[in-house]
């Protein structure tokens, strides 16, 4: 398994610098493609509008990469759709999609109904509190989708500095994640950052896999993809340095707990004796427990919902 992860590693694992951007949109040309940007935002005002900006100006009014950029509003209290709006985005609200199926709070939620309110061949999904951003993450990790045939699903790479110190974000990663992916599925063990929120993929591939509605979704979605297209359509590109909002130990752990039940399920896909997570907090009488529920629910793959289907004979 070490050779065949050492292997991947050669051939799949590579740098956005790989790919000049002329490459990439002859690529574009030559194929027919199209390019989808989503950022599932919550509460994100602050950064979402810078993200847009960029992606706007650098991969749709510089050059033609980007057909549309959609956010998807998971629910925001504050002014996330009106900034994003404002600079460019299209903004959809989580609630207005598929509204039959009632929505629950999520990232993988957000993603997977976002399928449904875009037209591009290839997926980017990129997390809407990154500061700092380039447009090469985009085009990093969309690069290989249009220059590789056999490439179906790709992830993006880069350092993750906590408090000043390089390398020390990714704590879920590398307390849960990736000793989970080591010791079942050893054949992903070459993702650097199998829970970063950067990713592309084609459509073809992202309707066929089931979507956890929470955090779970990334682990998820590369365990499926695993199984559904095989190693060698699945790829990594070093984006550099990626600066973001770090949430506390507490969030962590509840990220944790979802990212585990995501992993016991595709396991053994049996069921979870107590899907809850209790953590304490200290009050002026002690610690007092609090219970969170952990993410119980998949989507379907969007290939099985009759709204997509219809939506492609259309």
């Amino acid at each position: 398994m070490l050779n065949e992860v050492e292997r991947w590693l050669n051939t799949r694992s590579w740098s956005k610098n790989d790919r000049p951007l002329h490459r990439i949109l002859a690529a574009k040309r030559a194929t027919g493609q199209s390019v989808s940007v989503v950022l599932p935002a919550l509460n994100e005002e602050e950064t979402v509008g810078d993200i847009v900006a960029v992606i706007r100006h650098d991969l749709m009014c510089q050059v033609p990469l980007v057909d549309e950029i959609v956010v998807v509003d998971s629910g925001s209290t504050d002014r996330t759709s009106e900034v994003a709006a404002a600079s460019g985005a299209r903004v959809v609200h989580r609630d207005d999609i598929l509204p039959r199926i009632p929505a629950v709070p999520g990232k993988g939620e957000v993603l997977w109904r976002s399928l449904l309110v875009t037209g591009g061949d290839i997926v980017c999904f990129i997390d809407a509190d990154l500061k700092e951003f380039s447009s090469d993450f985009v085009s990093g990790i969309v690069g290989p989708l249009l220059t590789e045939p056999g490439v179906d699903l790709v992830k993006g790479m880069y350092d993750r500095p906590l408090g000043g110190k390089a390398g020390q974000g990714g704590r879920v990663t590398e307390l849960m994640a990736r000793p989970l992916l080591n010791m079942h599925w050893p054949q992903l063990a070459g993702f650097v950052q199998p829970l970063g929120g950067e990713y592309a993929a084609r459509r073809s591939l992202l309707e066929q896999l089931p979507f956890p509605v929470g955090y779970g979704v990334e682990l998820g979605m590369l365990v499926d993809a695993l199984h559904l297209v095989g190693l060698d359509s699945l790829a990594q590109v070093d984006l550099g340095v990626r600066v973001h909002r770090h949430q506390d130990g507490q969030a962590l752990g509840r990220m944790s707990a979802a990212i585990y039940r995501t992993a016991q399920l595709r396991l053994a896909r049996g069921h979870l004796v107590r899907p809850a997570l209790t953590q304490f907090e200290r009050t002026g009488d002690g610690f007092e427990p609090r219970t969170y529920s952990v993410d119980t629910e998949e989507r379907p793959p969007m290939a099985q919902i009759a709204e997509y289907a219809a939506r492609k004979v259309a």
